[in-house]
C-alpha cells in the first residue's frame, strides 16, 4: 500500500521544518517497515487525520483492530509513549506495544478508538463537561525520574517567539507583555505539580469500548493543572468570536470549569491569556493570519 501523508499534515508540517528536513520523504518508507515489522494488515490511512503525524488504521496479526501512529522527532514521540505508558490506559488511549525500532522511528502503536467521533459532536456544554472529566483523570503525579518538559521550559521557549514576534508588529504588543507578564506571576508560586496532557482540546477527546471517552495525541509536559485546562477554555474560538456575548460567554466559561475541577479562577484566566496570545503570535508567524486574528481577539478578552 502506498502512504501517502494527508495533505493537512504535509501543509502543517511544512509550516515547522527546519531546513533539510526529509522526514515527509522518508514516511512511506518508515511505514511500510513499521507495518512489516508487526504483521499488520493496513486498513487505511485516516483522512484528514492530525497536524503532526500520520495516522493508520491497522489490524493486528490475530485481527484485533489498532492504530499505527508516526510522528516526526520535534513532534516528540518518545514523550508521548512515555506518558501513555504511565498513565496505562487511564483517561488515555492504550499504547499496545513498544520496541526499540518503534521508538527510533517515532512510531506508536495504539488502542483503535472512533476516529471520526469526538466529543466536539456532542452539544458544546456537554462536551465540556465530558472533556473535563477525561482532563481530570489525567492529572497524575509524574514519575519520580521523569524527562517531561516542565511548564517553565515550554513556556521560555514560547516567550523569546513571542518577544520575537512582539518586534516584528508592534500593534501586538501590548498583548504580548501581558501575557508575559501573567507567565512571570503564574511560575513564581505553582500550587501543584502534575503531569499534563500538554495540547488538550475536545477534538483531542474521541470515542472508546473499554471507556465512553478517551483522550489522544498528548504533548506531555510537567506543571500545574491550570496550564493544561487553559486551551480547553478557548475551544470552538471561531463560535465565540461570532457570538455578540463571546466575551462573557468566556468569563462564565472560566469560572464553571475553574470550579468544576477545582482549579483557582485567576490561575486559569492567566493561562488562558498566555496560551491564547502564543497561539495567536505563533499562527501569525506561520501564515495563518486569519487564525491569528481570531486568537488575539480571544485574548483582548481577557
Amino acid at each position: 500500500m502506498a502512504f501517502e501523508p494527508p495533505r493537512r499534515l504535509v501543509r502543517a508540517l511544512g509550516e515547522t521544518a527546519p531546513a533539510g528536513d526529509d522526514w515527509l520523504a522518508r514516511l512511506p518508507e518508515m511505514a511500510e517497515r513499521a507495518v512489516a515489522r508487526r504483521e499488520l494488515t493496513v486498513e487505511r490511512v485516516q483522512v484528514p487525520g492530525g497536524r503532526s503525524s500520520l495516522v493508520v488504521l491497522v489490524r493486528q496479526a490475530d485481527g484485533t483492530p489498532a492504530v499505527l501512529k508516526l510522528a516526526p522527532p520535534r513532534a516528540r514521540p518518545e514523550s508521548e509513549r512515555a506518558a501513555l505508558a504511565h498513565w496505562g490506559g487511564r483517561g488515555a488511549v492504550q499504547l499496545l506495544a513498544s520496541d526499540a525500532d518503534d521508538s527510533a522511528e517515532g512510531a506508536l502503536l495504539l488502542e483503535r478508538l472512533h476516529p471520526d467521533v469526538s466529543v466536539r459532536s456532542l452539544p458544546e456544554a456537554k462536551a465540556l463537561l465530558e472533556a473535563a472529566g477525561t482532563l481530570r483523570r489525567l492529572w497524575v503525579e509524574p514519575p519520580a525520574d521523569h524527562v517531561f518538559e516542565t511548564v517553565a521550559e515550554r513556556t521560555g521557549r514560547q516567550a523569546v517567539a513571542m518577544r520575537a514576534g512582539a518586534e516584528r508588529d508592534p500593534e501586538v504588543a501590548a498583548l504580548v507583555d501581558a501575557a508575559l507578564a501573567a507567565r512571570d506571576d503564574l511560575l513564581v508560586a505553582p500550587p501543584e505539580e502534575r503531569l499534563l496532557h500538554g495540547t488538550f482540546r475536545q477534538s483531542k477527546v474521541l470515542a472508546g469500548e473499554r471507556l465512553p471517552w478517551l483522550a489522544v495525541g498528548p504533548d506531555p509536559v510537567v506543571g500545574e493543572n491550570a496550564f493544561d485546562l487553559a486551551r480547553l477554555v478557548r475551544d470552538r474560538v471561531e463560535d465565540l468570536i461570532a457570538s455578540p456575548a463571546g466575551a462573557s460567554i468566556t468569563r462564565r466559561r472560566i469560572k464553571r470549569l475553574a470550579e468544576s475541577l477545582e482549579v483557582d479562577q485567576e490561575r486559569l484566566r492567566g493561562w488562558t491569556l498566555f496560551r491564547a496570545v502564543e497561539s495567536g503570535v505563533r499562527a501569525v508567524r506561520v501564515g495563518r493570519p486569519r487564525d491569528g486574528e481570531l486568537l488575539l481577539e480571544f485574548a483582548g478578552w481577557l
